[in-house]
């Protein structure tokens, strides 16, 4: 059971219950408290940003991209957003989960908080203000590379993701084992375990390099101890305007090598 010290002073207990974190009667097992601390770190490296884009009680807009049930927007929303000029908007293509996140915000009177049944397209074309930061936690496979995208097009002054399941390029490796036999690299994922792990680790290290030829500053880091979850690359970018060419080609020399030239539309942009 996670001891209630360890629950922020200024969080939401009713959100906590009904977002399923605790029980009606204030309890939580173990899978739950991982996941609150999942949250929680991630809420230690974005609050600085929140401060950042809020100063002078600035109206700010943050996007949370892949939501699903939006523990992560509603986190950000109790703990800050609250009490600042500033609004979430969850992003999440099952219009079921929408329909949950949006009755939540109502019961909680969290008026600057809203939802859209949307994909990436369509999402660029329904919210057409500035957005200031971009997150996603856990959004699967391409979801955290829709996320990207979606911040890279707004010019977001922040891109914070922590990916997951990256299996696309994976599934990419695999294809062309027989095609990079010659190519001493191959053996990196002759092994079914080694083709996930690496397809995650190109996976990231590409879209590092998109987000700096896009004009980013980018920092990479553990998000918390393994033994919480092993989903913990975090991957935080900041919009400096000054665009990477030096990166851009990094990336073409990169999907050439590895045979992924399928997959240019995604990384190069």
């Amino acid at each position: 059971m996670l001891p209630l010290d360890e629950i922020k002073p200024q969080q939401s207990i009713e959100l906590l219950k009904s977002l399923h974190i605790l029980t009606r009667d204030g309890k939580i097992n173990q899978d739950s408290r991982r996941k609150l601390k999942q949250v929680y770190h991630l809420y230690q490296f974005i609050e600085p940003i929140l401060t950042e884009v809020s100063i002078d009680k600035a109206p700010f807009h943050v996007i949370d991209h892949g939501a699903g049930k939006s523990y992560l927007g509603f986190i950000l929303y109790d703990l800050f957003i609250k009490l600042t000029q500033g609004r979430v908007t969850g992003i999440e293509i099952n219009p079921a989960l929408v329909e949950k996140s949006q009755a939540l915000a109502k019961t909680l009177a969290f008026d600057r908080m809203n939802f859209v049944q949307s994909d990436v397209v369509h999402a660029l074309e329904v919210i057409k203000d500035r957005v200031d930061v971009v997150t996603a936690l856990h959004a699967c496979d391409t979801a955290t590379d829709d996320a990207i995208h979606f911040g890279i097009h707004k010019e977001a002054q922040w891109i914070v993701v922590v990916p997951c399941c990256q299996a696309e390029l994976a599934s990419h490796l695999k294809k062309n084992k027989s095609i990079m036999l010659d190519n001493p690299l191959s053996e990196l994922w002759r092994h079914g375990i080694h083709t996930r792990e690496m397809g995650s680790h190109l996976t990231n290290v590409l879209r590092c390099l998109l987000l700096e030829s896009q004009g980013y500053q980018v920092t990479v880091t553990e998000l918390v101890g393994w033994e919480h979850s092993m989903k913990n690359e975090l991957i935080m970018a900041k919009f400096i305007g000054q665009k990477n060419n030096k990166s851009k080609r990094r990336i073409e020399k990169m999907l050439d090598e590895f045979g992924l030239q399928a997959l240019q539309s995604k990384f190069l942009i």
